[in-house]
């Protein structure tokens, strides 16, 4: 597969005329270097396309066309090590942009983030399709934590809506996702306290958690979904 590459610039994919910036899903706001590329080996994403699978089957990602615009929602990203034949410690794959909607992943539909500079708004990367439009607040968490080697973010109505009740750390409602501004702040959770799940409230029902491992940031994820989930039903008793 011959590569290709494009000149830099601010990719925006996925952007509804006329929605409000700070709710709009699949809209990228970083300075993107680009190149095409073949798809990563099937192995390296068995772990992490399995527990997608579960958050997809569980509506944390997917497509919804009475919300978001009818665009899809929710990314995960594992950090690449040495041994996966990374070429720098900053490397992580990224499920592509606007694959949310997708059941099932492949290895097509990831790209790998081969560096980034948060100071400057810019993401290099390489692979199929362009990552998604969350990959600089992946980075952020990645940088801001060296133990941290999976971030997932997804939407959940459920928990974003009781995010005060389960204590969740959130990010102001002035910042916009996808910003350098959410980055930062995303990166300043993850180093007060050990793999947080930070909810965003200048991004309706979004929701980021991280871990040591794929397993570890998804359970964290599921587990504050089953703590809302109850939450609600204690609040509404009479409904079975």
């Amino acid at each position: 597969m011959a590569t290709t590459t494009g000149p830099s610039h601010a990719f925006m994919s996925g952007c509804t005329p006329g929605a409000d910036s700070a709710e709009t899903e699949g809209v990228t706001k970083f300075v993107l270097d680009f190149l095409m590329a073949p798809p990563v080996e099937p192995g390296l994403i068995v772990t992490l396309n399995a527990w997608r699978t579960v958050l997809y089957r569980l509506g944390l990602t997917g497509r919804d066309r009475h919300r978001y615009g009818g665009l899809a929602y929710g990314n995960v990203s594992q950090r690449l090590s040495p041994a996966t034949g990374a070429e720098s410690a900053s490397a992580f794959l990224i499920s592509g942009t606007q694959t949310g909607g997708l059941p099932v992943l492949e290895s097509r539909h990831y790209s790998c983030v081969a560096s980034y500079d948060l100071s400057r708004n810019r993401i290099s990367a390489t692979g199929p399709l362009p990552p998604s439009s969350e990959a600089l607040t992946h980075a952020a968490v990645y940088s801001a934590d060296p133990r941290v080697n999976c971030v997932i973010h997804v939407h959940s109505p459920e928990i974003w809506q009781l995010r005060s009740d389960l204590k969740l750390t959130t990010v102001p409602p002035e910042v916009a996702y996808g910003t350098p501004e959410m980055a930062y702040a995303i990166a300043a959770a993850a180093k007060r306290e050990s793999f947080p799940v930070v909810a965003m409230a200048g991004h309706r029902d979004g929701l980021i958690s991280c871990g040591a491992n794929v397993r570890d940031a998804a359970e964290r994820m599921i587990e504050t979904l089953a703590h809302a989930l109850a939450l609600g039903a204690a609040a509404s008793p009479d409904q079975e």
